[in-house]
Order: structure tokens, then C-alpha cells, then sequence
């Protein structure tokens, strides 16, 4: 479902995808099914003008968008759900004998989040708990620039560059060290190069907040202004030299393996050794430079830079970062820049949603123990497996059936449909937390970053190691979904599997039009502009006939066009192109799980419900998927920053080349969900 770009860790990218193993399943067999909920649609739209409204206008309006909301859809009404079930399992962690005893995973989290929840303490501490760390980044001398940087890398911000342990996407089964781009203050460059109004009142903002948190620190007018002119400048020099989103998704731009050597003679005003050295990796003789064009402006930009300009990016960075673990008001200036202007949210979540997410995080697979145990039946995951099956054998079928791919390229997607791995539900084994220490008598930040640390160095001691292909990269409460394309997997954990995505009470169309979809989706991803560039070993490899790469490449910019042309705000368009990889997987997904559910009912009756046919029912129920209420602010941000589409968009826009969509409502010339056969496009 999610497209995951953490960039703490520079490298890893995570899709969506899918499997193999065991015998087709149709839920006919499960008793008391039932039909879609009429509640959700809107009978006065019609379906053939809107079809994004008329299955989703019911929910819409019965579900208006709370104030402490951007968006809020069914899709967040499964993480609400799942929070609820996070906090009661947390909460009930006090009255556990093992929460103390010291050195438990039940004591830790216990601890850790009563120390968020511990409001009174962290007002009183004020901006203390972070002076230490601000001293030495203001006593730092100009000869300790390397080990001071390194200090803040070491998992407490990411000024100036990013270094990561990862996967070498050349040669997956192995972990290299990566280097590339920091994030920003706003997120996204074009908040600092684009002039117009959007932007023009979030940068007022954001020179407020920065003015804000210095005098948080004890910095005077003068020392706020310095510090914000310092620092807008650096990072608007560093947004002109960060690539697009779009280029971002380009795994080929993000791959330049170069020896130590070559990155000491290219980049020399950084003193690799010593940096490296301070993390505790002396042994460094590679790395993938992941923006090789970003390490060249800023390897002749730093020694521009005078020592006070340092410092203040670096203090910056330090207490933005830190900012959520400190007192209210802090976490109020954070609110201001980040919720109310970017997002327009009215409300603060209340305290205990903001503080469940660092223990649920930290310990993410010692809080999914305890989730999976009270929430995810075994039956589940049994379901789930051979529900995959049967989209891995249907997308085989849509490869096969491909009119514009070659059989040599055919069967080389065959094999990697293969290959793919499935994670379900939860690991097979469970992370150690055991060096991680959860210290009450600290305070709250400092027990943080002594973690943050540790993850640090948990991800850099990989480096040179075979990669772990067991490893989850989301926790199994997580209400979200991934495809990796270096170790050719997907993973479902168990948050996801839920009502109204996984229903075992639902007719067999609406599991197959919700889950069904998003399994599907999943599957696609391996195959979308990005995953499509790697092998069935994980490797980023050409495995393409040149002329099937020109036949994908047109049809891909055909469904770019069609997303760039939807207006999602006053003079703002959709951007196809960042959305690209989205867009091809809902569509694949629609079209693999269709036939899936199809093929599972072969020798069945196919009855309506409730005066809907299977066909509507499967539409309505991948609708229902994307329904959601959401801030005009929220539209922009996510415009810019998001590389999926706006949820009518994943609706009208994709279903509107679907013949068996048309189909099924009767949708004809003249219609506005209609689209000519000849502007259609389908791709898997």
C-alpha cells in the first residue's frame, strides 16, 4: 500500500509486491458472508459521472474530518483502530510482574512511554535534557568538525550528508555503506526554490518556528535572527543541489559504487577517514554515493562555510530533531509549522497517541509480540497465504497473455514471479532489544538518543555482511504493506489484515477488491518503472529486450499524462511522473485480483447481493479502500511529497481504463467515467 523512502538510512526503498506456495482458495467455504455496506455510498451520485463519490460519498459524510486530522479514511480508521489496541496492550504492561524487572522488554516500554506521559517533569526540565548536546556542538573547534558530525550521525540528525548500511543493489545478498543526501527542514526542495503564495506563507512560518525553538534555547533576538539566516541559507543551497523527487526514484541515478580511494580524491575537503573512523568503521574501502552530483556541491560548499554557520545547522538540526521528546512547548512549535501550516490540522493528537509512537518504535517487534498474540489469528495468516498464491498465478497469467512484451522478456518475468518471498502476519523471530537500556532516573531524551544511537550502530555493524533476508522492515502492528525490491519480497503485516482490507465474514468479490487489490499492487511493484530494473536475486539488472523497455517506457508515459492532467487544487496538478510506480501498481492490482477472484469461482454461481453484482461488489469494495476526507493544506503537501495519488484519483482516474469496470455499471460514451479505447491505458 505505502511507498517507503527512509532516508536516515539513504538507501532504503521499499515497494510492494508478492509470492508463491499453496493450493488456490475461494472464501466459499466461510459461513456468513456478507454484502457491501450500503452506508458508505451515495445514491444521488451517479456512478457513471462519479464513481469515487458514489462509493465513497456515504462514508464521507458520515465520517467528517476531526480536528487533530489532515486526512482521515478507512484506511486511518485501521491505524486508529490498531492504536487503540497498541495503547490498551501498553497501558497493561504496568500491571505485569516482567515490566519490573530491569533489562525486560515489558520494563522498557513501560518506562518509556510513562516518561513520555510524564508531562509535569518534562515541563519542569524545559530545554535542559539538551544543553549538553548543544555545548559541544557550540565549543566544537574547527579540527573537531569530523568526530562532531559523526557524533550527530551516529542517530541524532543528519546535517550536511547521510552514510547508511544497505543492500548493494548489484549485488543484493551483500551490505555496503551508503552515502547520500540529508532531508530538509520542509521536506521537500521546492518549498525553498518554488515563489508562489503556498510557499510564501509556509517559509514565513518556518523562519517563526526556527525564531521559536532558538528561543526555546535561551537564544536572544539577535542570536534567532543570525541563526535563521544562516540557516535558510544553507538549506536553500542545498535544495538547489538535491535531486527531484522524480529523480529520486530513478534506482539507477542512486547507484555509483565508488572505491575509497575514489571518494577521497573525488570529495577531499571531507575527511573521510576520520568520519568514519569516529563511527567506530575504520574498515571502510566502498561505498555507493547515491547523488554523486549532491557530494560534489557540498564537497566544495563546506569550506565556504564560516564555523558560527556550522554550528547553527548543526544546533538546528539537533533540536528540530529532538523537539517531540522535550517540553510542551516545544511539541506546540512543532504542531504550529508542521500540523496547522502544512496540514491544516486544528487540533493536537492528544498526549498519549504522540508518545505511544516512541516505544511502538523502538521496540516495534516487542509490542507486535503482543499485538499478534491477541490480534492476529493463525487462520489469518493461513488465509492470507493462499490468497497470494492465487494472485501469484493469476499476474503469471496476465504475463502470458501480454501483448506487447516478447516471450524472452515473458519468461524472465515468469522466474522472477517465482521467486518472489512472502512475509505474513509477523517474523519467524523476534529482534533483541537486550542492548538497549531504558533508564528512568534519565530523562526522557537522553534515554531516547541512547537508543537512537544503538540503532545506529545496529545498522552500521551489517556493513560487509551478508544481508539478513529475514529481517522485517515494518513491525507487525504496522497498518501498511512493502515490497523490497533487493531481496524480492512482500510483506503483510498483520495490522494491515483487517476489516474493511481482510474480512473473512465478507463475500469473496470484496476480499478479492480489497485485499485482493492490495496483494496484487504488491506484486505489480515488482514490475513498475523502479522494481522492474531488478532481477529475481534482487539485483538491479537489466533483464529487458530493448524493444519490450521502449513498448513499457511509452505506455508508462501515457498513464503519466493522464495523472498529470487532473487539476488537485486551484492551478495545481497531479504529478504522474513522482506517482508513476503507485499508479501502474493500483492499476496491475486491479486487474491481477479480478482475475484471481474470477478464477477462484470457477464452477460457482456468481449471485448478487443486495441488488449488486459480484463484479460491483469488487469495484465498490477497492473504492471503499480509498475513501477520505482531507485538508485543502494536505492535498498540497501531499502533492509534493507523496508518491501516491490522491485517493479519487486512485479511484476515477485508474478504473477509467478498465473495460470490465465499464462493464459492470454500464458506463458508456457520453459518460464521464468513460474513456475512449484508444486513450486507454493498460500495462500489466
Amino acid at each position: 500500500m505505502e511507498y517507503i523512502y527512509d532516508y536516515n538510512m539513504n538507501i532504503r526503498k521499499f515497494l510492494m509486491c508478492a509470492l508463491a506456495g499453496a493450493p488456490l482458495l475461494s472464501f466459499a467455504a466461510v459461513p456468513s458472508k456478507h454484502g457491501i455496506e450500503k452506508a458508505n455510498l451515495d445514491s444521488d451520485v451517479d456512478p457513471k459521472q462519479d464513481f469515487y463519490m458514489y462509493a465513497c460519498g456515504g462514508w464521507k459524510k458520515n465520517n467528517p474530518l476531526g480536528a487533530e486530522f489532515s486526512r482521515f479514511g478507512t484506511f486511518d480508521q485501521l491505524r486508529e483502530n490498531a492504536r487503540n489496541q497498541l495503547k490498551e496492550l501498553i497501558l497493561n504492561l504496568s500491571d505485569n510482574p516482567q515490566s519490573k524487572i530491569k533489562g525486560t522488554n515489558a520494563q522498557k516500554v513501560s518506562d518509556l512511554y510513562a516518561l513520555g506521559m510524564d508531562s509535569a517533569r518534562l515541563n519542569r526540565e524545559g530545554a535542559a535534557p539538551l544543553m549538553p548536546m548543544l555545548d559541544k556542538i557550540n565549543s566544537m573547534k574547527p579540527e573537531e568538525f569530523t568526530s562532531t558530525l559523526a557524533w550527530l550521525h551516529n542517530g541524532l540528525g543528519g546535517s550536511f550528508f547521510g552514510t547508511g548500511v544497505g543492500a548493494d543493489a548489484k549485488n543484493a545478498d551483500m551490505n555496503i555503506m551508503h552515502i547520500g543526501e540529508p532531508g530538509l527542514g520542509l521536506g521537500d526542495r521546492d518549498y525553498y526554490l518554488e515563489q508562489n503564495e503556498t510557499n510564501g506563507k509556509i517559509m514565513a512560518a518556518y523562519e517563526r518556528y526556527i525564531k521559536r525553538m532558538m528561543e526555546l534555547i535561551g537564544y536572544d533576538k539577535k542570536e534567532q535572527q543570525r541563526v535563521w539566516d544562516n540557516v535558510i541559507s544553507i538549506e536553500t543551497e542545498i535544495a538547489r543541489n538535491k535531486k527531484t523527487r522524480e529523480e529520486r526514484r530513478n534506482p539507477q541515478l542512486r547507484y555509483n559504487m565508488m572505491t575509497m580511494d575514489e571518494i577521497l580524491k573525488s570529495y577531499p575537503n571531507i575527511d573521510w577517514k576520520g568520519y568514519f573512523s569516529a563511527l567506530g568503521l575504520p574498515e571502510v574501502d566502498k561505498a555507493n554515493v547515491s547523488s554523486v552530483k549532491y557530494m560534489e556541491f557540498i564537497n566544495e560548499y563546506l569550506p565556504k562555510l564560516n564555523q558560527q554557520q556550522i554550528k547553527d545547522l548543526m544546533t538546528v538540526d539537533l533540536v528540530t530533531s529532538s523537539s517531540n521528546l522535550l517540553s510542551d512547548d516545544f511539541q506546540e512549535a512543532n504542531f504550529e509549522m508542521f500540523d496547522r501550516t502544512m496540514s491544516g490540522i486544528e487540533q493536537m493528537e492528544p498526549r498519549w497517541k504522540r508518545v505511544m509512537t516512541i516505544p511502538n518504535s523502538m521496540f516495534g517487534e516487542a509490542v507486535g509480540e503482543l499485538y499478534v498474540a491477541k490480534y492476529f489469528p493463525k487462520e489469518n495468516k493461513t488465509y492470507m497465504k493462499q490468497l497470494v498464491e492465487n494472485l501469484r498465478k493469476a499476474l503469471g497469467k496476465h504475463i502470458d497473455n501480454l501483448s506487447w512484451m516478447s516471450e524472452t522478456t515473458k519468461a524472465k518475468a515468469r522466474e522472477k514471479l517465482a521467486t518472489f518471498t512472502v512475509k505474513i502476519g509477523y517474523p519467524d523471530k523476534w529482534k533483541d532489544y537486550s542492548g538497549i537500556q531504558i533508564d528512568p532516573s534519565k530523562s526522557y531524551l537522553e534515554n531516547v538518543s541512547e537508543a537512537s544511537k544503538w540503532y545506529s550502530q545496529d545498522n552500521y555493524q551489517k556493513l560487509g555482511k551478508p544481508v539478513d533476508k529475514d529481517e522485517w522492515h515494518m513491525t507487525p502492528q504496522t497498518v501498511n504493506a512493502y515490497y523490497n525490491p533487493t531481496t524480492n519480497e512482500i510483506c503483510f503485516p498483520a495490522g494491515i489484515l483487517q476489516a474493511p482490507y481482510f474480512d473473512l465474514t465478507a463475500d469473496d468479490a470484496q476480499n478479492y477488491g480489497a485485499i485482493g487489490v492490495v496483494i496484487g499492487h504488491e506484486m505489480t511493484h515488482g514490475f513498475d518503472d523502479s522494481g522492474r530494473q531488478f532481477d529475481k536475486d534482487g539485483n538491479m539488472a537489466d533483464w529487458w529486450q530493448p524493444e519490450d523497455t521502449e513498448k513499457f517506457t511509452a505506455l508508462a508515459d501515457r498513464l503519466v499524462a493522464q495523472f498529470d492532467a487532473v487539476e488537485v487544487a486551484p492551478r495545481v496538478n497531479a504529478n504522474g511522473r513522482f506517482t508513476l510506480g503507485e499508479n501502474i501498481a493500483d492499476q496491475g492490482g486491479l486487474r491481477v485480483a479480478l482475475t484471481a477472484y474470477l478464477d477462484s469461482m470457477k464452477g460457482k454461481e456468481l449471485n448478487d447481493i443486495d441488488g449488486l453484482s459480484p463484479a460491483q461488489r469488487f469495484y465498490l469494495a477497492y473504492a471503499n479502500v480509498w475513501a477520505n476526507n482531507i485538508r485543502d493544506e494536505e492535498i498540497l503537501s501531499r502533492t509534493k511529497t507523496d508518491p501516491h495519488s490522491l485517493g479519487e484519483n486512485r479511484v476515477n482516474v485508474t478504473l477509467r481504463n478498465l473495460e470490465p469496470f465499464f462493464e459492470a455499471f454500464g458506463i458508456k460514451e457520453g459518460d464521464k467515467m468513460f474513456r475512449p479505447v484508444s486513450e486507454r491505458v493498460v500495462i500489466w
